[in-house]
C-alpha cells in the first residue's frame, strides 16, 4: 500500500515535470472572440442537484453564446487515481475540477493546477472561507477556491423517538444507545428497520463520531507525522463506532453504489437516523417534513450538552494546468462565485465558498450549521492524506472495524499504515 502511495505522487509529478514545475502559460485569447468551444467541468456526484447543475450550464450558455459548459459528474470512489491520469494529459484533462478539501493539496503540490491568485479579490477575497483558502494554497500561491463547506449533523425521525420513548440524545453514548434501542423498538413495525444508517464506505460519517469522541488520526511532531489511531482516547472513540456498526445499524457493509443515495433508506422509513450534511435535507421526502416527523441536531460530544467536533467536509474548485480553455474557465469561475450561484449553493444546504451568501440557506439545518462548523475539524493537512484517501486506506480501515472484533488490533495495524504513508516522500 505504501508503494502504491509513492507511485501515485510520482505519477502526479509528471504534470509538474512536463511544465517546468509550474502551470503552463495561459493563451491570451479575448473571451469575446472565443466561439464553438466546450468547457469541461468535473463536479462530484452528490455535490449539487440536477437543477443546480443545469442552472450553471444554462447561465454560462446565455453569457457566452456560441460556447458550452458541460458538467461531467464523477464518482468519489477512485477519483484520485482518475485525476492522476486525466490532469497529466493535454488531451484528456478537464478545464475545471472539483476536489474534496482533503485531496486538493495532493494535486496543487505537484503543479497539476494553475494559479488563481489573480482571481482572489474578484471572486470574494476575504469573504472566502479562510481555512479553505489556506488548504487551497501551496507555497504561498492560491491554486484552489472554496466551492462549499458542509456541516455534518443528525437527521432523525422525531416521531419514532417519541413512539419508542427515547429522549433526544445529549451525549455520544446516548446517540449510540439510541441507534440500538430505536432499531430494537421498530415502532412502526417496518421490515428490516435499523436505528441508524452508518456505513464504512461513507467514511466521513463514522469519522465524525470518531472525532466527536476525541479520536485523532495523526499529528505532526517536528518534521514527522505520528499516528494517534492506536492511542487510548482514539480507541475508546472507535469502540463507540464499532458498537453502532455491530448493534445499531444493518448497513455497516453497505455498498458504495447504495450509499450514494443513502437518503432512500430514510425516505422508505427503513432507518430512524442519518448522519449527513445540510444538503441531505433537500433529498428527504417533503412529506416527512410536512408531517413534522423529521428533526435535526448536531452530533453531541462525550459530555452532556457538549457539541462534538465533526469532520469539516467540503470541496475546492481548481483550474487544470492543462486546461484547453483557461480563459473561459476563469469566466466560469466568476459565474460560480456570482451572487446568484452562491445563493443557489446555500439553498442546497451547503455553506457557500463566499460566506457573504450563507444567509440564503433556510430550514432547520441552516439554524445549526454555523455552530457545527465552529467546532469542526479536518484530517491531517498534508498531500499524503490525499494519497491515503485515494488508495482507499481510510475506507478499508472503517470496513475492517466493521468486520473485525478486536478494535485495538485494527487500530494498531492501520495506524502504522497511515503513519508510513504520511511520512513517505
Amino acid at each position: 500500500m505504501l508503494a502504491a502511495g509513492v507511485a501515485l505522487v510520482t505519477s502526479l509529478s509528471l504534470v509538474a515535470c512536463s511544465s517546468g514545475n509550474s502551470a503552463k502559460p495561459a493563451s491570451s485569447r479575448d473571451v469575446g472572440e472565443i466561439n464553438g468551444e466546450t468547457l469541461r467541468v468535473w463536479l462530484m456526484e452528490g455535490s449539487f442537484t440536477d437543477g443546480t447543475v443545469k442552472y450553471l450550464e444554462d447561465q454560462f450558455a446565455k453569457k457566452y453564446p456560441g460556447n458550452k459548459l458541460k458538467v461531467e459528474l464523477q464518482p468519489w470512489d477512485g477519483i484520485v487515481q482518475k485525476l492522476q491520469t486525466s490532469l497529466a494529459s493535454d488531451s484528456e484533462s478537464p478545464d475545471l475540477v472539483e476536489t474534496g478539501n482533503t485531496q486538493t493539496s495532493t494535486f496543487s503540490s505537484v503543479g497539476a493546477f494553475a494559479p488563481l491568485t489573480d482571481l482572489y479579490d474578484e471572486v470574494g477575497g476575504k469573504d472566502l472561507i479562510p481555512s479553505f483558502i489556506e488548504a487551497g494554497s501551496w507555497n504561498d500561491t492560491l491554486y484552489s477556491l472554496p466551492l462549499y463547506a458542509g456541516a455534518r449533523g443528525v437527521f432523525y425521525r422525531s416521531d419514532l423517538f417519541e413512539k419508542a420513548g427515547i429522549d433526544k440524545p445529549t451525549t455520544l453514548d446516548d446517540l449510540a444507545q439510541a441507534a440500538i434501542d430505536l432499531g430494537a423498538a421498530n415502532p412502526d413495525g417496518v421490515g428490516g428497520f435499523s436505528g441508524m444508517y452508518l456505513a464504512a464506505v461513507d467514511i466521513h460519517a463514522p469519522e465524525s463520531i470518531f472525532f466527536a469522541g476525541g479520536g485523532e488520526w495523526a499529528v505532526q511532531e517536528g518534521d514527522k507525522w505520528v499516528q494517534k489511531l492506536s492511542e487510548p482516547q482514539s480507541v475508546e472513540a472507535l469502540k463507540r463506532v464499532k458498537k453502532i456498526f455491530s448493534d445499531g445499524t444493518a448497513y455497516a457493509l453497505d455498498s458504495q453504489a447504495s450509499q450514494k443515495a443513502f437518503e432512500k433508506y430514510f425516505n422508505e422509513e427503513k432507518v430512524g437516523m442519518l448522519l449527513g450534511t445540510g444538503n441531505i435535507g433537500a433529498k428527504i421526502d417533503q412529506k416527512l417534513w410536512d408531517e413534522g416527523k423529521v428533526a435535526v441536531m448536531p452530533i453531541p460530544g462525550v459530555k452532556d450538552g457538549e457539541l462534538g467536533a465533526t469532520f469539516a467536509g467540503g470541496s475546492h474548485i481548481s483550474l487544470s494546468a492543462n486546461a484547453k480553455n483557461p480563459e473561459l474557465a476563469k469566466e466560469a469561475l466568476k459565474l460560480i462565485f456570482s451572487e446568484d450561484f452562491q445563493n443557489q449553493i446555500a439553498k442546497e444546504g451547503w455553506v457557500p465558498g463566499n460566506t457573504t451568501y450563507s444567509g440564503a440557506a433556510t430550514g432547520p439545518f441552516a439554524e445549526i450549521a454555523a455552530q457545527i462548523v465552529d467546532v469542526s475539524k479536518l484530517t491531517p493537512n498534508t498531500p499524503q492524506w490525499g494519497v491515503a484517501s485515494g488508495n482507499n486506506v481510510v475506507r478499508d480501515f472503517w470496513t475492517a472495524l466493521a468486520q473485525e472484533d478486536d478494535v485495538q488490533a485494527v487500530a494498531d495495524r492501520y495506524g502504522q499504515r497511515l503513519e508510513d504513508i504520511l511520512n513517505s516522500k
